[in-house]
């Protein structure tokens, strides 16, 4: 049995509720619409990095070593959208997916969303409706504005089961990770704590299609300003 443990950066992201519409994963939600939102907040007064906290995730990975068999043999990837995940699951031939998120992105939109193509919404629906897993473990992050009941549908259809990390049995081996780091949804002043935490999982990993992002507000021109208000 070859497992996939993915796991979104947002899981340790307390966001406001106001900032988790759909969008579609392009340079521009990921990296230009957030200097368009501080501009937007700061004539207001608001300071956006003040909206938005970071959860301690420094002992995340120690409790996942005691629920997983994690070590030399599971291979890891690195990317800006999950849903990589469907690819890797694929190519693997994972038939479980442990999923650590804020989102179970099992589709949104009961089983008709499983109709459109593979995104960051539906990736997981998708390996089900496809045949490729035939077990989930959906593990919501404290943050979460998610409920189960939201996928009644899929619910009914598909194996698949909501837990806390501590009810996870132990000795599962993971034959792969993907890590995502989310970024239309995740804040960039976070991205240097999210090499951080690739680092405490002590495994080496490929990076696929993720840029570096760099938010620096105080050294842009007027005419950057005035290209990101208008992004």
């Amino acid at each position: 049995m070859r497992c996939l443990l993915s796991i979104d950066w947002d899981y340790f992201i307390k966001t406001p509720q106001d900032y988790l519409n759909s969008y579609i994963e392009c340079q521009k939600s990921i990296h230009d619409l957030w200097y368009k939102r501080y501009f937007k907040l700061k004539v207001r007064g608001i300071d956006i990095k003040d909206l938005f906290k970071l959860d301690d995730y420094t002992v995340f990975w120690d409790k996942l070593k005691e629920k997983f068999r994690i070590g030399r043999n599971t291979r890891m990837i690195v990317s800006d959208s999950h849903k990589l995940s469907y690819n890797i699951a694929q190519r693997a031939k994972c038939k479980e997916v442990y999923l650590f998120d804020s989102h179970a992105d099992l589709g949104y939109g009961g089983l008709a969303s499983l109709e459109f193509e593979i995104s960051c919404a539906n990736w997981l629906g998708k390996l089900f409706i496809d045949g490729l897993i035939h077990k989930a473990y959906i593990i919501y992050s404290p943050n979460t504005y998610e409920d189960k009941d939201f996928f009644r549908q899929q619910n009914e259809k598909f194996d698949i089961e909501y837990l806390n990390i501590e009810d996870l049995d132990d000795g599962v081996e993971m034959s792969n990770i993907h890590i995502a780091r989310s970024g239309t949804w995740t804040p960039p002043w976070y991205d240097g704590d999210f090499m951080s935490f690739l680092k405490y999982t002590e495994l080496d990993y490929k990076v696929v299609d993720m840029k570096e992002r760099i938010f620096d507000v105080d050294n842009l021109t007027l005419a950057d300003m005035i290209n990101y208000l208008f992004a």
